[in-house]
């Protein structure tokens, strides 16, 4: 039998079900429904505050008060307790407001109310608006009464979601001067492209909370989450992903998909009586609670993808997962327009066919703009109010260089628009030509241009680009592919089939680099606070010694005949890497005994990550055959820099003359022993931070395979000696950045910076 809660609940939704059914204006609706639900609760006032774009809330309705302040009253996101609540995504539930610090007494807000409570409104993991309670009285709702409040909010988020009500706040928004044809956003992947419409799949509406039958609930969610799981290794299989950063994304996913902890917390609370749909949003709104105030970007990424998942299960419960499959199927060009979107659901369509992805809200680092970028789409985002302004068949054109977006564009638009796709698909036929040239400057200096790979099996551009080998294998992708550890067999066969596809071309591993953001689906969360500081990489598999060794055994016998070149991660002091090394050093011994014939000769490295290595490089060097440096988390520990953190993602620059002449540093340490030196990072896939690094003395690049040509570009376009004179100019600059002094500098010597 339900609660009086779940009973209050239900009645509260079929009252605001009658007043949405009926023929009445959108706006006088909107106050009834707010006086359902000022009375069932016993407040004296209600209103709703709704988001017309990324910094302000605009009261759209009220019952009790303020109904003479409806669309004149805006509060800017954390001004006050209203603002707050919507920043921070988070009920406030006070009995005495004014009593709290951060209360703003508003002019047209004034009031004699204290009793205060404030509900987000979120839909798709979208913050869209926040319900404010008050009464008269001073005194704070029960838990159980704010229970049945949070599950009605879910309800009126899911009305002020539907056609009409997004239609109507459009209109407002479009008033205000919110809206345009075109519109700015910030671009998370480069390029150009033009379409129709395609809105992602509007997540499903959840109906009914209470379940009648928990058993039938229960195997409805059983059949939906077997049919998901199915589907997307289908899709995993099917699709060619090519190889890097993505890859690892997708399978971390999948992964995550498959998340036994997470599917048991679902199943358990349909056994306390919810349907199988609301479990699903009950589940996802108690992780989110529980990790959404942390600071690590990795929790921050799989919260968003369990979102993702969350809907796509949802959508599964309800058979409704080929929306649009009309527009798919006829256009030739789509633009897909997402609130938010996950890294598989590009695999939901045809991603020949995708020309752009436009999402509400995001950030460089979100998953689906890495898989995006890796795939050629160009993505912009930051832009509130599109995906419900938006509707499927429009014409979209998107200049993904300078963040445009351009609803139904003129002619004149489109020409612009198509010429660049034109001048881009030449640029791409030209970086293709360059395969059969030498990898060397305009004054013949030869510098060694690799690339870095993930799958073993996914190494196209290996014959693509024709580069002279593999500058880093990720070994941990097996290892976070596998739902078990691969034994020493299976890892011979991976490294194997990569030395067959590398030929005689140079293959550098990296010992397993677990932790952090790649977490093993066998090991499970560690549950560290700063992972990437933490418990990882290296420390990992020197406390669990058995593990590296099985790897370094698998190591010495896939590269039987051939040259093997191991280098270990996040080596913070010189008794890591010796620790490492004699364990590698041991199992060469082992393998000898055994009569296993072994590589030809083996090279042991390590990588510059940690800054704490900066300052031993004179004790480790000349106990290492190479180097390679990891730009990534370098520069992040050196500016002490989150490089997933949106507010900072421009702050520091690696084109800093500080970071420069440490870089600098480094390369003429090793020339100094003679020791083999690359960069694998970013730094080194960028043209125009790659022309710097040839101007420091670097020689030496591992790339991802899409930023290969580019690279390669810019090499044969640059005299190496001159960069090399002016960069020693710039570092007696003490700007923030020299990017546009050097981007000034490629301009005026014809350097190819695409």
């Amino acid at each position: 039998m339900p609660e009086p809660s779940q009973n209050q609940a239900q009645k509260i939704r079929q009252l605001l079900k009658e007043i949405v059914d009926n023929s009445e204006a959108s706006q006088i609706k909107l106050q009834r429904m707010l006086q359902v639900i000022c009375e069932e609760f016993s407040a004296d006032a209600v209103s709703c505050f709704i988001l017309l774009d990324n910094k302000r809330l605009n009261l759209i309705a009220a019952y009790g008060s303020y109904e003479e302040s409806v669309n004149h009253v805006r509060i800017h996101v954390g001004e006050g307790l209203i603002g707050d609540a919507v920043k921070n995504r988070r009920t406030l539930n006070l009995a005495d407001v004014k009593t709290h610090p951060s209360y703003l007494e508003n002019a047209k807000l004034k009031n004699d109310f204290h009793g205060f409570t404030a509900i987000p409104l979120i839909r798709s993991n979208y913050t869209f608006g926040v319900l404010v309670i008050q009464r008269i009285e001073s005194k704070e709702y029960s838990s159980k009464e704010l229970e049945t409040i949070e599950t009605v909010s879910l309800v009126l988020s899911d009305i002020l979601s539907n056609d009409e009500f997004s239609n109507y706040r459009n209109q407002i928004a479009q008033q205000k001067g919110h809206l345009d044809s075109r519109i700015k956003g910030i671009s998370l992947s480069k390029g150009y492209g033009i379409g129709q419409a395609v809105i992602h799949r509007r997540r499903q509406k959840v109906d009914k909370i209470f379940a009648e039958d928990k058993e039938v609930e229960l195997e409805k969610l059983e059949t939906a989450y077997q049919r998901m799981n199915q589907d997307l290794d289908n899709k995993f299989n099917a699709t060619q992903l090519g190889i890097g950063e993505h890859v690892e994304i997708l399978e971390t996913y999948r992964m995550l998909a498959k998340d036994k902890g997470w599917y048991k917390k679902i199943t358990a609370n349909v056994n306390g009586g919810l349907t199988a749909e609301t479990a699903i949003e009950r589940a996802y709104e108690d992780m989110w609670n529980r990790l959404s105030a942390t600071n690590d970007q990795y929790l921050k990424e799989r919260l968003h993808d369990l979102r993702d998942i969350s809907d796509r299960l949802l959508n599964y419960l309800s058979n409704d997962n080929t929306e649009n499959s009309e527009i798919i199927k006829q256009a030739e060009d789509i633009i897909v327009v997402a609130q938010i979107m996950g890294p598989a659901d590009l695999m939901d369509y045809d991603h020949t066919k995708i020309r752009g992805l436009i999402i509400e809200d995001g950030t460089p680092t979100m998953h689906v703009a890495i898989v995006a970028k890796a795939l050629g789409i160009p993505v912009i985002s930051k832009v509130s109010g599109v995906f419900d302004s938006l509707k499927n068949g429009q014409i979209i054109a998107l200049d993904g260089n300078e963040g445009y977006i351009y609803i139904n564009p003129d002619n004149m638009t489109v020409s612009r628009i198509q010429k660049k796709i034109e001048e881009k698909k030449e640029l791409a036929n030209k970086l293709a030509e360059l395969k059969d040239l030498p990898t060397e400057s305009l004054d013949k200096q030869k510098v060694g241009l690799y690339i870095n790979v993930g799958l073993s099996f996914d190494l196209d551009y290996l014959d693509n680009t024709g580069c002279d080998g593999v500058g880093l294998y990720r070994t941990e992708i097996p290892f976070m592919a596998s739902e078990v550890m691969p034994d020493v067999e299976q890892q011979i066969a991976y490294y194997k089939d990569l030395y067959d596809k590398a030929g005689d071309r140079r293959v550098t591993f990296r010992s397993l680099d677990v932790g952090s953001d790649k977490l093993l689906p066998y090991w499970g969360n560690m549950g560290e606070e700063n992972p990437a500081i933490g418990w990882r990489s290296i420390r990992i598999t020197l406390d669990r010694r058995a593990i590296l060794r099985q790897q370094l055994r698998a190591f010495l016998r896939a590269a039987e005949g051939k040259v093997l070149n191991v280098m270990f991660p996040m080596i913070s002091d010189l008794s890591e890497f010796e620790d490492a090394k004699e364990t590698l050093l041991i199992e060469i011994e082992k393998e000898k005994k055994k009569g296993h014939p072994g590589p030809s000769k083996v090279n042991i490295g390590l990588m510059i990550e940690v800054p704490a290595l900066l300052f031993q490089l004179d004790d480790i060097l000349p106990k290492t055959d190479f180097i390679s440096i990891g730009t990534n988390d370098l520069a992040q520990f050196m500016f002490a820099c989150d490089r997933g953190n949106p507010r900072l993602s421009e702050r520091y620059d690696v084109l800093s003359a500080p970071f420069l002449r440490l870089m600098q540093n480094i390369i003429q340490k090793a020339q100094k022993y003679h020791v083999y030196c690359s960069v694998c990072g970013e730094m080194a896939g960028n043209p125009l931070e790659a022309m710097v690094l040839l101007g420091l003395g670097y020689r030496h690049l591992s790339v991802s395979g899409s930023s290969y040509g580019r690279v390669k570009s810019m090499i044969r376009s640059t005299n190496i000696h001159d960069i090399s004179d002016y960069v020693q100019n710039l570092l007696k600059l003490k700007q923030k950045t020299l990017r546009p002094q050097l981007m000034a500098y490629a301009y005026d010597h014809g350097i190819e910076i695409y």
